[in-house]
C-alpha cells in the first residue's frame, strides 16, 4: 500500500514539472529584464530570486529617507528598551517583512564566507555568537542593497512627475463629504 502511495506522489511531481519550469522561465525571463536585479546581484549570496523578492518586499526605494529605516522597516535592528540613564537593546524586532528577513538570511549564509564580510562575521560571531554575526551580515546585504538601489534610481530620473500608480483624489471627491448635521440626508 506504502508503494502505491509513493508512485501516485511521484506521477503528481512528474505531472506537475511542466507548470514549474515555465514559471521558472517566466521568473528568469523577468530577472533579465530588469536592471535592478542585474545590479543586486552583484551583492555576494544575492541571485536572481532573492533580488525579485527583495524588490518585490521593498518596493519604491524612495519611501525610505536612509538605510536604517529600510532596515527598521525590515525588522533587523535591535529592539531599545530605556529607562532614565539605562538602555538595553535586545533581540531584532521583527515588525516588517518576513519574506525579505528570509532570503536575506539565506544570502547571509553565502556572504558570510565571502571575503568583503568574513572578518565582520568572524569578530562578531567570536564576541556575540553565530546567529546575531549572520543577522547582522544580513542588515548589512540590506544596507548595501539600498545604496545600489537608490544610486539607480537617482540616475535614472522618472520620466513624469506622476510615475507612483497611486492616484491622487479629485477635487469633487473631496467635497462630497460633508460635516455631520445631526439629521440623516436622503440619499435619492
Amino acid at each position: 500500500m506504502s508503494r502505491e502511495i509513493i508512485t501516485d506522489c511521484l506521477a503528481f511531481i512528474d505531472a506537475l514539472a511542466p507548470q514549474i519550469d515555465r514559471l521558472d522561465g517566466e521568473v528568469r525571463a523577468r530577472a533579465k529584464a530588469d536592471p535592478r536585479v542585474r545590479i543586486l546581484t552583484t551583492l555576494p549570496g544575492v541571485g536572481q530570486f532573492t533580488a525579485l523578492v527583495m524588490l518585490a518586499e521593498i518596493g519604491d526605494i524612495t519611501r525610505f529617507a536612509n538605510a536604517r529605516k529600510l532596515a527598521s522597516w525590515a525588522g533587523l535592528t535591535p529592539t531599545v528598551r530605556g529607562s532614565d540613564l539605562t538602555v538595553r537593546h535586545g533581540h531584532i524586532s521583527k515588525q516588517g517583512s518576513p519574506w525579505l528577513r528570509w532570503v536575506l538570511n539565506q544570502a547571509a549564509q553565502t556572504a558570510k564566507r565571502s571575503p568583503e564580510f568574513s572578518a565582520t562575521y568572524a569578530a562578531i560571531s567570536k564576541r556575540r555568537g553565530k546567529k546575531i554575526a549572520t543577522i547582522a551580515i544580513s542588515r548589512k546585504l540590506l544596507t548595501r542593497a539600498y545604496h545600489l538601489l537608490a544610486a539607480t534610481q537617482e540616475s535614472t530620473p522618472a520620466t513624469s512627475a506622476d510615475t507612483t500608480g497611486v492616484t491622487k483624489p479629485r477635487a469633487s471627491s473631496l467635497q462630497r463629504h460633508e460635516p455631520a448635521s445631526g439629521r440623516a440626508r436622503s440619499s435619492d
